[in-house]
């Protein structure tokens, strides 16, 4: 390996330096401000993705109640089997709950700190803002993973079709 090192390595150092001692006031006026400012938004957009959790759930349940009764009323969706996409919507569901979850209670645990200046608010706070970002990370790496085979998907597809062996 040569002498330079890497420039997007992660700084390796304490969290915490080793020579100073912490004390009860390490947040600023101004970033208590700005947590402020952003409580009652993230409260709101919490908010907003659990009513969109429970109205995806809703239409998944909908959805599966209305395809067993197109499919047993007519043939046209041919051997495709509807209750699948069914299973997506509450997949989804459940699956956009913990974001929900996450960014609600980074907002409401900010307003609780601002109301009782508990340091474990504010710490809780902060391992749910950790949360959602380590639930989208994850998000993303599976994303990432699937995309290649996505892409041999659509290449076979687009060979079998063009062979002619799908009409």
């Amino acid at each position: 390996m040569s002498d330079y090192e890497n420039p997007y390595k992660s700084p390796e150092t304490a969290i915490v330096p080793e020579n100073t001692q912490v004390t009860g006031a390490a947040l600023t006026e101004i970033m208590l401000g700005y947590l402020k400012g952003a409580s009652p938004w993230l409260r709101f957009i919490g908010i907003i993705e659990f009513i969109g959790c429970g109205l995806m759930g809703l239409g998944g349940v909908i959805f599966s109640i209305t395809s067993s009764v197109l499919s047993s009323v007519t043939e046209e969706f041919g051997n495709f089997p509807l209750w699948i996409i069914s299973l997506i919507y509450l997949a989804a569901a459940v699956l956009f709950f913990f974001p929900a979850y996450f960014t609600y209670n980074f907002g409401a645990k900010i307003r609780s700190y601002q109301l009782s200046s508990s340091n474990e608010d504010l710490e809780q706070a902060f391992k749910s803002n950790k949360s959602l970002w380590k639930f989208y990370g994850i998000l993303i790496i599976i994303y990432l993973a699937f995309i290649p085979f996505m892409f041999i998907a659509a290449i076979i597809f687009a060979a079998v079709t063009a062979a002619g062996l799908i009409n």
